[in-house]
């Protein structure tokens, strides 16, 4: 069975440019692909989330350095909630008791939050705020 003009490899090789190409090289500028934050349209304020969509891209490509000026608080507790799901991973096959988040913790994560939202926000830590693409 022959194959016009491509070899199957080749074939392979176009798709597989072209579904990179649609999932992760720059979709934001070519396709117009991202959630627009609510919050920032109205006050023109920036939220803790602003930039996770270019984060989660920014990752999906591997340029963890981009990933982290989009968003470095949710980049950090990305990290962070890895780790951690790891740990109960290793406990669970070990057998062994784990730590196991309470409320304290999220009030603890939602006063950061709170205060990375309002850092964001202040001209002097304008380096807080998502780069523009």
């Amino acid at each position: 069975m022959k194959l016009n003009k491509y070899k199957l490899g080749d074939l392979i090789e176009q798709r597989r440019e072209k579904i990179d190409e649609i999932i992760v090289v720059k979709p934001n500028e070519k396709y117009h692909i991202g959630i627009p934050c609510i919050f920032h349209e109205i006050t023109n304020l920036y939220c803790p989330g602003c930039g996770v969509t270019r984060m989660i891209f920014s990752i999906l490509k591997l340029d963890f350095y981009q990933a982290f000026r989009y968003n470095p608080f949710i980049f950090i507790l990305l990290i962070l909630l890895i780790i951690y799901i790891a740990y109960i991973i290793i406990c669970k096959i070990l057998k062994k008791k784990y730590y196991k988040l309470n409320i304290k913790h999220l009030i603890i994560i939602s006063a950061i939050a709170i205060i990375f939202m309002i850092l964001r926000n202040i001209e002097y830590f304008s380096y807080l705020q998502p780069t523009k693409i």
